[in-house]
């Protein structure tokens, strides 16, 4: 890897939606911003109880459960991007409807320190490829749900998404106003 690719990208690298999760990154270098950002999410995850995985902060929003499930399931579909854009792969890619991955996943039915588990795979599997990219990968571009994107900005991505979601556990599930938590 090298870090002078594998920094912030620029605004024309990605589509401007995704700002919102790029400018959660306080790292400018891609592999400690998910490093740095599994260490806070996995902190407060490990910390948790299975009856915790199943707390909703708003009646019909996901539950605990579902939203590892769902960081798992972007973060898969965010990194396979960034396998075939960084191997030089120009095919067009589709999106993928959050909602509808999340329903067919069967998250509440897995148990929370089983998803966890499987997000910390799946985050270390992430790691290792990006780790693998040289120079000119980090920087390779190409279409995913027809809008151009770069390698090191999925990276910035995934690990955007991992803040935002962290921050709604934190703020809207983890207190007394969640569905199903205990009251002080």
């Amino acid at each position: 890897m090298t870090v002078s690719t594998a920094i912030r990208p620029a605004p024309d690298e990605y589509l401007s939606y995704f700002d919102r999760y790029i400018a959660l990154v306080p790292e400018s270098e891609a592999i400690s911003a998910l490093e740095h950002q599994a260490e806070i999410m996995f902190a407060l995850l490990r910390g948790m109880d299975e009856a915790q995985g199943a707390l909703r902060y708003a009646p019909g929003k996901w539950s605990i459960k579902q939203v590892l499930g769902h960081l798992a399931d972007a973060e898969r579909v965010f990194a396979y991007r960034a396998l075939r854009f960084g191997r030089g792969d120009t095919a067009p890619l589709a999106g993928f409807d959050e909602n509808d991955y999340a329903a067919m996943g069967q998250f509440d039915q897995q148990s929370l320190g089983d998803l966890v588990d499987q997000l910390d795979v799946v985050r270390k599997s992430t790691i290792a490829l990006l780790r693998g990219f040289d120079a000119e990968a980090w920087t390779r571009r190409g279409e995913a749900n027809g809008h151009a994107v770069s390698v090191r900005a999925l990276a910035f991505i995934i690990a955007g998404h991992g803040y935002h979601h962290t921050g709604i556990l934190k703020e809207r599930y983890l207190n007394a106003g969640a569905v199903g938590a205990p009251r002080p």
